[in-house]
């Protein structure tokens, strides 16, 4: 540690760009079907052509970044889309030194959807009723779908990688590349959010493809380091290229 921190000096949350499953998600719902048309398993579903347009405009706005300001550390989910982005962003010149291997971090996945997998809304209540009507009575942040995982159980593996940043790349500026619920799970955690105010961030607006997250970590008056929101669910490499900005939900994902 440079200045015995025990943060990261910055932390950058970006979510992939936009999927081949987001874009059947999309049809699936148009269409009315009940299932998503992916014949393969979501940790296997790449980026769009679009997606990978997304990520190399993330690339190129990191790598425009001063040297000293832009990330050390990549970290990113095994999901193939993930991994294609993080490599995007690696191959523009995005990390400060240069490339640079990823970090794969299996605790960085999407929210696993159990029996949900790979079904519209209208699939899961058509094939699972009962389940349906215990997940409106629950709400998200705890429903665990039967072979699944609640928002809480996502938010417990993402104390866990905290942690891990925190001992192995404590004052580093570290970027993660990720997925929509991770997104929000981790500003839960560091803004120290109940379930309530977490839920209704979620309402006003999707996490965009490739949108920016991004907190600081300054000391207070009493001495203690803390975390502090600088960006949010900012389309700036998009906005700056003219590429399509796209915030579809994740598309095992049911419903929001």
């Amino acid at each position: 540690m440079r200045h015995g921190r025990t943060w990261p000096e910055r932390l950058w949350l970006v979510r992939h760009g936009q999927s081949q499953g987001n874009v059947a998600r999309d049809a699936a719902n148009e269409a009315g079907h009940s299932v998503i048309e992916l014949d393969i398993r979501d940790v296997d579903v790449p980026l769009s052509d679009l997606g990978h347009q997304q990520a190399e405009a993330a690339g190129r706005w990191f790598a425009a970044l001063p040297e000293d300001e832009r990330p050390e550390i990549l970290l990113s989910s095994p999901y193939i889309r993930a991994r294609q982005t993080a490599e995007a962003i690696c191959n523009a010149g995005g990390l400060a030194g240069g490339a640079k291997p990823t970090i794969i971090d299996e605790r960085l996945r999407e929210r696993e959807f159990g029996i949900f997998d790979g079904l519209t809304t209208r699939g899961i209540r058509e094939q699972f009723p009962t389940e349906a009507a215990h997940r409106t009575k629950m709400g998200k942040f705890y429903h665990r779908p039967p072979g699944g995982e609640s928002w809480a159980d996502v938010i417990l593996r993402l104390r866990s990688v905290m942690n891990t940043i925190n001992l192995h790349y404590a004052d580093h500026r570290v970027l993660v590349v990720c997925h929509q619920v991770v997104v929000l799970c981790m500003r839960y955690i560091l803004d120290e959010l109940s379930e309530g105010q977490i839920l209704a961030i979620d309402k006003q607006a999707e996490i965009l493809n490739c949108g920016i997250c991004a907190y600081d970590f300054s000391f207070d008056e009493n001495g203690l380091c803390s975390p502090k929101l600088d960006l949010w669910n900012v389309g700036a490499p998009m906005e700056a290229e003219g590429t399509p900005q796209t915030a579809e939900p994740d598309a095992m994902a049911g419903s929001r």
